[in-house]
């Protein structure tokens, strides 16, 4: 498993909660993978684009990434960006397929 290139896992913080609220604090958080299906799942996994979420931000809720696009596609362009950052030698739109920005 590789590392987040997004976020520090030792603090146990929702990624969106620190962004939208500035709430940094531990919470139950489960992993997601900010590009998922088609095979995106194992390519988000490879170049670390993933983050910790609080349930309500994940899975559960009118903000969930899984149900709110608004929220999603705010992950993803953050994550393409980080990408373009940290791979500068790679081609985000060749390697998802979509550009996000």
């Amino acid at each position: 498993m590789s590392k987040s290139i997004l976020q520090d896992y030792k603090g146990g913080e929702c990624y969106l909660c620190s962004l939208l609220y500035d709430n940094d604090f531990p919470q139950q958080t489960e992993e997601h993978h900010i590009f998922y299906g088609g095979g995106n799942r194992k390519l988000s996994e490879h170049y670390g684009l993933k983050v910790k979420l609080c349930i309500a931000h994940h899975r559960e809720g009118p903000e969930a990434v899984h149900r709110n696009k608004r929220n999603r596609e705010l992950l993803c362009r953050i994550a393409q960006r980080k990408f373009e950052e940290k791979y500068p030698d790679k081609s985000f739109r060749e390697i998802f397929g979509k550009n996000y920005l």
